[in-house]
């Protein structure tokens, strides 16, 4: 069978993309920076000097030759807890931008591809949930379900699904008029296989990217609701409720410097791998041709 140079130039433009905006210096500095961070955290049990909750050094120590990043008011290591708050923040923000993910594009899909009432139905919902400031909604939520870790993941789903619902939504009311969309249907596929086969492929870039956006500000929220006391408790060594205890303590600067700028390392490598996928999936990318 003979190819034509039409579709081998479709075949390997996106790889060519992906290639290209992988070698700018935003995507070499975020991948790096979150590779570095993710390896600390699975191997924490292995680095870490000291048990996170170990009461075993004087109170309020600054950073020295054994305490790397000082003590706390409880004489526990600083940086021990750091690289432990890893395994506790970056997997429950994955949970929750993964369940948004899934279950914003779902309720976006059907929304776009149906039309009609359950349109309406599922974009005033969206609205509804999108009047309001994330943080506040999460911090009812949470006050109602409890304080916990858990329930902090599950307040930020609710407050954080229907971006993805949006998005995919608009996406699908293009991609349903293709005429490779229309001419399945005509053939006999159902909706769902429509959905899977034929539009999904087109929507699951944007998502992505959506995604690894959305990553910095879910351990963002996660740790804003740890500050307020209303994620993880005590004595969990978690980033945003290690900072809300250095804030009471305005002198002890190491208390809060630290595990703030571990959330400023995650946050500023989410984006900048957003920025790379962003650039390698958008064919209107200039970036991704230099």
């Amino acid at each position: 069978m003979t190819v034509s140079p039409l579709s081998t130039l479709d075949i390997h433009r996106p790889a060519g993309r992906m290639r290209s905006a992988w070698l700018q210096p935003l995507g070499i500095i975020g991948a790096g920076m979150l590779t570095i961070i993710v390896m600390l955290a699975i191997l924490a049990p292995w680095i870490i000097p000291f048990d996170p909750n170990a009461q075993a050094f004087g109170r309020f120590l600054p950073p020295n030759g054994e305490n790397w990043f000082g003590t706390d008011q409880l004489g526990r290591d600083i940086f021990s807890r750091v690289v432990h708050g890893a395994r506790v923040s970056l997997p429950y923000a994955a949970q929750l931008v993964v369940l948004s993910a899934v279950i914003g594009t779902i309720l976006g899909a059907i929304a776009g591809y149906f039309g009609g009432w359950i349109d309406g139905l599922i974009m005033r919902a969206a609205d509804l949930v999108m009047a309001f400031p994330d943080i506040i909604l999460a911090m009812a939520v949470v006050a109602a379900l409890g304080p916990n870790l858990f329930n902090a993941v599950l307040a930020v789903v609710i407050v954080s699904w229907p971006i993805y619902a949006r998005v995919v939504r608009s996406m699908i009311l293009t991609l349903r008029d293709e005429p490779y969309v229309q001419s399945s249907r005509l053939l006999g596929a159902s909706s769902g296989r429509a959905l899977w086969r034929d539009i999904r492929p087109n929507v699951a870039g944007p998502v992505v990217v959506l995604a690894a956006l959305e990553y910095g500000h879910a351990v963002l929220i996660l740790s804003g609701l740890s500050f307020l006391g209303l994620g993880a408790q005590p004595p969990t060594a978690e980033w945003g409720s290690m900072v809300s205890e250095g804030s009471k303590y305005f002198d002890k600067w190491w208390m809060s410097v630290f595990p703030g700028l571990a959330i400023l390392a995650v946050v500023l490598a989410a984006n900048f791998l957003g920025d790379t996928l962003r650039d390698a999936f958008d064919p209107k990318s200039t970036k991704a041709f230099r």
